[in-house]
């Protein structure tokens, strides 16, 4: 991915608004990439800076460029809120009225609904996988009991018979 990257941080080397930039999260910009929700690398994110979006899509050149020249643009923000719809023009009214402290616990209350989905996924995914554990454990077990009972033994004496009845034709 990473000669793909480069060449796409070569092509909007000159653009007036978008910037396509690589953050080394083990060394200087570990503060950046944990205030962003970087927890695995490579992570390509894209956006508002102040709001980062996970990418998604293809991390080959043609699907990263066709991204970028679709999504990197000039954007409904409140730095350019003449590119906004009506709808999202009166939320960020509605935000911009509000004071910091509000907008904080607004923050701070949308992040904690975020951390506990992640954490109610998280504790399914692990019941999920101890019940893989049990089923799969049951499952081996109950073979081994059949095969155990004779099934070998019963497919090995009807093959035989099969030979012997054709033997005598």
């Amino acid at each position: 991915m990473k000669p793909d990257w480069d060449k796409l941080t070569d092509a909007f080397a000159d653009s007036p608004s978008a910037l396509i930039a690589d953050v080394d999260c083990t060394t200087e910009g570990k503060p950046l990439c944990d205030a962003n929700g970087v927890r695995g690398y490579p992570t390509i994110k894209w956006g508002d800076p102040a709001a980062l979006e996970d990418y998604k899509g293809g991390r080959d050149y043609a699907s990263l460029l066709k991204f970028a020249e679709e999504n990197l643009k000039p954007m409904c923000s409140p730095a350019n809120i003449d590119l906004c719809d009506d709808e999202k023009k009166a939320e960020i009214e509605k935000f911009m009225a509000m004071t910091d402290d509000e907008l904080s616990a607004g923050i701070a209350a949308a992040e904690k609904q975020m951390e506990d989905a992640e954490e109610t996924f998280k504790t399914g995914v692990s019941e999920l996988q101890e019940q893989y554990q049990k089923l799969m454990t049951m499952k081996e077990e109950t073979l081994e009991e059949i095969k155990n009972a004779g099934l070998g033994m019963m497919k090995a004496v009807k093959g035989a018979k099969a030979k012997k009845g054709s033997d005598e034709l």
